[in-house]
């Protein structure tokens, strides 16, 4: 990912597409987070044509990003644009005792609380299995203390990736460690529980879009890092998630896999879905090897019945400097 460059004439054309009072309130509430044209239109009361035509004009100077999810789309501001840091700038000048900001802010946290309460719904649906699942094996919170302190020791990390991010729970651990922070998903409801989880967190540098973990919608070598945390056992070719991920690191950058070692627990196959019980730990070496990817030792953590495993692997190749430390990068 690279960084924005802000030139006097893209300085120029995006004071013009700011300088207009619908487009400014569309531009401090989409500093608040992500949010579909639906939602802006219940905000803001106008129709859906003229608050579309607005947002393209936004999108076209540089200060907003659409991003297609299914048959929605959401709008956000994203740090790689070139008129991000003139949002923010904007939403810090905004006057707090403005009676239509109030009454935005106000059917703003509507729309957020709607938003939590479906996904609280979908998460309590669907909580029992997971749970069950969770009992299985060592207590979560070792696996993303491990998790944790592998990401550290890889040393400063600008741009990280979440493959198959879930309820974004790993973005929320691995935030302060990052500058930027970008989890994938298939399923719109799990999205829809990771924004809600990153918003309550108050983590504004990550987010979170829908994408295939077999076709990542990233330029070759751009993210430090990337995590695929549980989620290899439901793939049909897990050796080709692993080499797409390769694809996006950046030579040097480390790739942290989380899954079960081999088990013979054919119920979760038949009840949830998992398409391999389980990985060799020389099966998923030579996968990485494969796709250019240097593996340390294993991590085994082991649980009753099931073990998880832990693998951090290196792209081989020149070590990128890395960008300015993810503390200051999480300050700023």
């Amino acid at each position: 990912m690279t960084e924005p460059t802000l030139t006097l004439d893209t300085l120029m054309a995006a004071l013009r597409a700011a300088a207009e009072p619908t487009r400014l309130r569309l531009l401090a509430l989409c500093a608040q987070g992500e949010l579909t044209v639906t939602e802006l239109t219940q905000i803001l009361g106008q129709s859906q044509p003229r608050v579309s035509r607005h947002l393209k004009l936004l999108c076209e100077a540089g200060l907003l990003e659409r991003v297609p999810e299914g048959t929605w789309a959401f709008y956000r501001i994203n740090d790689q644009l070139p008129g991000a840091p003139l949002v923010r700038a904007l939403s810090g000048l905004l006057p707090p005792n403005d009676t239509t900001l109030a009454r935005d802010a106000e059917r703003l946290g509507a729309v957020k609380r709607a938003r939590a309460e479906a996904a609280e719904a979908y998460f309590r649906d669907n909580a029992a299995q997971w749970s069950a699942i969770r009992s299985l094996h060592v207590d979560e919170a070792q696996v993303e203390a491990k998790v944790l302190k592998l990401i550290e020791e890889a040393g400063p990390i600008g741009d990280l990736l979440d493959i198959g991010t879930g309820t974004g729970r790993l973005l929320e651990i691995l935030a302060p460690q990052v500058k930027r922070g970008l989890g994938v998903d298939l399923s719109r409801e799990m999205l829809g529980i990771a924004r809600t989880n990153l918003e309550r967190a108050g983590i504004r540098h990550c987010q979170v879009r829908q994408a295939d973990m077999y076709a990542l919608p990233l330029d070759n070598a751009s993210v430090d890092a990337a995590v695929i945390h549980q989620v290899l056992h439901f793939a049909d070719e897990p050796q080709k998630v692993i080499a797409e991920a390769a694809r996006v690191l950046k030579p040097g950058g480390h790739l942290v896999i989380v899954d079960f070692a081999p088990h013979d627990l054919e119920d979760l196959r038949a009840r949830h879905a998992h398409r391999r019980l389980g990985f060799a730990d020389a099966e998923l070496r030579q996968w990485c090897a494969a796709a250019g990817l240097q593996t340390d030792p294993v991590i085994a953590l082991p649980g009753q019945p099931l073990t998880v495993h832990i693998w951090r692997a290196r792209k081989r190749g020149a070590v990128a400097a890395h960008p300015s430390s993810s503390r200051e990068s999480a300050a700023a």
